[in-house]
């Protein structure tokens, strides 16, 4: 008799009970449980959902252990918040800035979607698994690739999968907890259909590999994914910032709008000791914006003269 298909959510659960080699397991905690298999279980109340402390040795390293400095010059401990610490903070906003995203343009591009509080609720209801220190991304990423890509072999389809899967690979490769949690968020969210439904306006699946980028080294460079979870207005924040890199306005939002309420919780520009390197970042994007006009005034007077 052949095998039944593995259900997906079986395939998830065992896959957030996995932990990147190389990282330590996270205890098990007296009185936790699971991330559902299946849509009848229901998954953590917000209030339940905090990250699992990673239990560690003497010769594990830093980067693992969540131990440091952090921005302020204090020392973090096991137990304590994994916040990166300002090198490590500048080192994944080295890996955004490297993108060269231009927000410009992607405001432009943006198109309607569900509401931010709609998001907020999903991140709200994430199992505690997915915030675990060593949350092992790649199987959960493989998993829900498959399910969004099931039955497409289009080339644009498979262009998307391995962009995502490209996204992974270097928040694998910085080490950092706060890059692997805020990445396993944004994993959530797209996985979240399966088991509280769909979300009112389906999501583009075009910017997959750009809103993984945008949470997992622009957010958490400066706001721990547990805060995502844990408190409302970092929740919204991180809705908004997950519906704008994904290309869409919350609902009932005209850019305007959400322009200014982003802006306003947008906490990579309110951070004092990132200020600099936000400044050189957006004085490279404008100096790029100026060439391509330049550029393109030379090709219409070009083509005019022909």
């Amino acid at each position: 008799m052949a095998d039944r298909p593995v259900p997906f959510w079986r395939k998830l659960a065992e896959a957030v009970g996995l932990t990147e080699p190389g990282l330590p397991a996270p205890p098990a905690r007296t009185g936790s449980r699971p991330p559902a298999p299946a849509p009848a279980v229901p998954v953590a109340a917000p209030a339940a959902v905090t990250p699992v402390t990673s239990a560690v040795s003497p010769a594990t390293p830093a980067a693992a252990r969540g131990t440091g400095t952090d921005a302020a010059g204090e020392t973090n401990t096991v137990g304590a918040p994994r916040f990166p610490a300002a090198a490590d903070a500048e080192a994944l906003l080295d890996l955004w800035f490297a993108r060269a995203e231009d927000d410009v343009v992607a405001w432009r591009q943006c198109v309607p979607g569900p509401s931010a509080a709609e998001i907020g609720t999903r991140l709200s209801l994430v199992p505690a698994a997915f915030l675990s220190d060593g949350v092992a991304i790649l199987p959960l990423a493989e998993h829900i690739l498959e399910t969004e890509y099931s039955g497409s072999r289009a080339d644009a389809a498979a262009r998307r999968a391995q962009d995502v899967l490209a996204v992974v690979e270097q928040v694998r490769a910085t080490g950092s907890s706060a890059a692997r949690r805020g990445a396993a968020l944004v994993l959530w969210l797209w996985a979240s259909d399966e088991l509280h439904g769909p979300l009112s306006v389906p999501l583009t699946v075009v910017q997959h590999d750009r809103a993984l980028a945008a949470l997992a080294f622009r957010l958490a460079s400066v706001v721990d994914p547990a805060e995502w979870v844990s408190d409302a207005d970092r929740r919204d924040e991180a809705a908004r910032q997950f519906l704008f890199w994904s290309g869409h306005l919350p609902a009932g939002e005209d850019e305007a709008t959400a322009r200014s309420i982003l802006g306003t919780r947008d906490s990579l520009q309110q951070n004092a000791a990132l200020a600099q390197s936000v400044a050189e970042h957006e004085h490279r994007l404008e100096v790029t914006r100026r060439l391509q006009a330049a550029r393109a005034r030379e090709a219409a007077a070009r083509y005019s003269n022909e």
